[in-house]
């Protein structure tokens, strides 16, 4: 059930106690994709689990997350860890005041990925919730695919495709690709040197979107949203 769109009436009748929160952020995507790139992944991505899993609630997509290491390119907005991980925390608490205390927190973006793992290990601990992080293209295997995971790459560039083709500017494909990085940061000595993508990056793109397709959209959605069923099993079954 659609939190969003349910009556509290609703929600009051409703018997479980597993809810998803997606999480996204809104930042650059190169010029082909939109800031709101992870925001819409995570959110398709939370939709299909849900419509495959039964007695389950969906929460709101939490829009902005950590993410000022795109702070350079114009319309990415980004807050602290420190105000993020409050925001995600007492969202979580606040389902489980509804008995909503199993909580899958689907994210869309690897700058929050440090944050969200502290934050559901901190509401677990507190007692307020069981609460874990499931960032979809994490559960991606990349073995079995012709491309990796960049940045508005051909992954995160598919799953738009398949899923709001309307919001990719295909026709960018070609320069977004040829002024792509290859791979993310500087290292040395396996130290990141870069903090911010601009330096590594012109236009933003890690990874060529040239070779996205809808067809591997779909794909991966499916990939995705199978694995995020299988956690909701895990998560609703697990004694505590």
């Amino acid at each position: 059930m659609d939190l969003s769109r349910a009556t509290w009436t609703d929600i009051d009748a409703v018997e479980t106690n597993l809810a998803v929160l997606p999480v996204g952020s809104t930042e650059q995507h190169g010029p082909h994709a939109p800031l709101g790139t992870d925001v819409l992944n995570a959110t398709a991505v939370a939709e299909a689990g849900v419509d495959r899993f039964e007695d389950v609630v969906l929460a709101p997509t939490i829009p902005i997350g950590v993410a000022a290491e795109h702070r350079q390119f114009p319309g990415t907005l980004w807050v602290s860890e420190d105000t993020f991980r409050a925001y995600v925390g007492e969202t979580i608490e606040s389902l489980a005041s509804h008995g909503f205390d199993r909580v899958v927190v689907v994210n869309g973006h690897g700058g929050n990925v440090d944050a969200l793992r502290e934050v559901c290990g901190r509401v677990v601990r507190d007692e307020c919730a069981y609460a874990v992080s499931f960032t979809w293209f994490d559960a991606v295997d990349y073995d079995d695919l012709p491309v990796g995971m960049g940045h508005g790459g051909p992954v995160e560039t598919s799953l738009l495709r398949h899923c709001h083709p309307d919001t990719v500017h295909t026709d960018r494909l070609e320069a977004a690709g040829e002024g792509a990085s290859e791979g993310w940061g500087e290292w040395c000595s396996g130290v990141n040197l870069a903090y911010d993508t601009a330096e590594f990056t012109d236009n933003g793109v890690v990874g060529d979107p040239r070779k996205s397709s809808p067809e591997l959209g779909e794909q991966l959605l499916d990939t995705a949203a199978t694995a995020l069923v299988d956690l909701l099993a895990a998560v609703r079954e697990r004694e505590l």
